[in-house]
């Protein structure tokens, strides 16, 4: 009896696929045997480390899911976020870094199931007889055939990698998302800053010609004698003072422009459409939830716990990596000679490969440690990232608070300094004191009018600044644009 023969249980004409499910039962025992790694990562308690159980200025209501810019009731802001989630060349480089992370997770799953291969090879001889003859006969020599192997996963060295790759995508899409927390952000950054600034060269312009109206009837009053010249010179002051601040505020909103239009993946200099005038409103507080929200709303803080737990898995592979490894390989292959015979006289190959590692001069010991320290440095990670996302929401709070009482008092300072400029004026026209008053108060009143303007964008971008602190839950609920569906259609 062939070893054909015995084989296939002493039936010598059964068909080749059935001698394959042989090798293939073998491997799927054995896999079936040693499922269950002995090196699963242990889940460390309390990685998150200690977080308060509230904030300290407001309540426990739960976080709203919806996009934060659709509170401050601007059409335009809502488009250019959504200009910018689609056309940002930050999130398409994120959208890339995913892609490359799914593929390697690919990768490391690739190993989990057996690899198979076809090769084959042909050459043609002629002896020296033949050439010296003429003679057009020759040798031909054919083999085609499958290669086969898999590695048995005994101590879960396979699986540990490719958990790990997994996790490592994961993290990548929450990284995906941190991309567009921050875009989302910036875009509002950079939308509120451009109507301040236009804002303040509406009043700047406004003051320039106060006090070029200003200028004509204090120099009407030079000529008739009824001042002095130094109270020209020191109007005239004020009045280019005021003009040197406009090229000022002109170039810092075109910087601005640009810097908007590249966020939004556009040319410097494109025409983003921007008409609105006013500052937008701001309501009260949004729902902030619990400190312990963050650990699902914050995309940064789970792209960390999910490093963590990669840098785990990698700990787990790296320790099964120090023992014995068997990979099987099996092939089949038959040739020219064996064309007519092909169910009954091909060649059949099994072997079980058994590698131990005995003296590596400590490379595999030594990646064990540095996985271990892998470990511990995501760890402290995660936790500096929760408490650092923590803290991002009290200063935001507590900033927007005392902004909110700096601006009242902004505003009582600015009644009381043009109540003086209107009485020093007065006692000017009356002749009952000089223009040194009046020019003091003139200044005071026009730095605080533009302090104020200044003062309500700081209070908007720390509310913009609170909304980036709590996190993308609004993500939940966001689609990816249209232009991206090719990318993360998968998701």
């Amino acid at each position: 009896m062939s070893a054909f023969e015995r084989l296939n249980g002493g039936e010598p004409g059964l068909p080749m696929k059935f001698s394959w499910r042989y090798p293939f039962f073998l491997i799927a025992g054995i896999s079936v045997l040693f499922a269950c790694s002995p090196f699963k990562p242990s889940v460390m308690p309390d990685a998150a480390g200690e977080i308060p159980d509230t904030y300290a200025l407001y309540g426990e209501e739960s976080d709203d899911l919806s996009p934060w810019w659709e509170s401050v009731g601007s059409p335009e802001l809502t488009r250019l976020i959504n200009d910018a989630l689609s056309g940002s060349f930050s999130l398409k480089e994120a959208w890339a870094r995913l892609n490359q992370a799914r593929a390697l997770a690919v990768q490391a799953g690739a190993a989990v199931y057996p690899e198979l291969g076809a090769t084959g090879s042909a050459d043609y001889s002629r002896s020296r007889s033949d050439l010296t003859a003429g003679s057009s006969e020759g040798d031909e020599n054919y083999a085609v055939g499958l290669v086969s192997s898999y590695e048995i996963d005994l101590w879960g060295r396979v699986r540990s990698q490719r958990e790990s790759a997994l996790l490592d995508a994961d993290a990548s899409r929450s990284d995906l998302h941190t991309a567009m927390v921050t875009i989302a952000g910036e875009v509002a950054d950079r939308w509120v800053r451009i109507i301040s600034q236009r804002l303040q060269k509406q009043l700047l312009e406004k003051q320039l010609q106060n006090n070029l109206t200003i200028l004509e009837l204090i120099e009407l009053r030079f000529r008739k004698a009824m001042v002095s010249a130094l109270d020209v010179y020191q109007q005239k002051q004020a009045v280019e003072r005021v003009r040197a601040q406009i090229p000022l505020v002109e170039a810092e909103t075109q910087l601005l422009m640009h810097e908007l239009a590249v966020l939004l993946g556009r040319p410097p200099r494109a025409d983003l459409g921007l008409l609105q005038k006013e500052m937008p409103a701001i309501g009260p507080f949004p729902a902030v939830g619990l400190p312990a929200d963050l650990l699902a709303n914050r995309p940064d803080v789970r792209a960390a716990g999910v490093r963590l737990q990669s840098a785990q898995w990698q700990v787990s592979a790296a320790r099964a990596n120090r023992l014995p490894a068997l990979r099987l390989t099996a092939d089949a292959q038959y040739g020219r000679s064996d064309l007519d015979l092909l169910f009954d006289t091909w060649l059949l190959s099994l072997a079980a490969d058994l590698t131990a590692p005995i003296f590596d001069g400590g490379r595999r010991a030594a990646e064990v440690d540095r996985t271990r320290a892998l470990v511990d440095e995501n760890l402290w990670v995660y936790r500096r990232t929760v408490l650092t996302a923590v803290k991002e929401v009290e200063d935001a709070m507590v900033s927007e608070i005392r902004q909110r009482e700096h601006i009242e008092g902004l505003k009582a300072v600015n009644a009381t300094a043009q109540k003086g400029l209107d009485e020093a004026i007065g006692r000017y026209r009356n002749g009952l004191s000089d223009y040194l008053p009046v020019i003091t108060q003139l200044l005071s009143f026009q730095d605080l009018e533009r302090n104020l303007i200044v003062q309500q964008e700081q209070l908007i971008r720390y509310r913009i600044g609170l909304y980036r602190a709590l996190g993308g839950g609004w993500l939940a609920e966001t689609e990816y644009p249209e232009a991206m569906v090719g990318v993360v259609d998968h998701e």
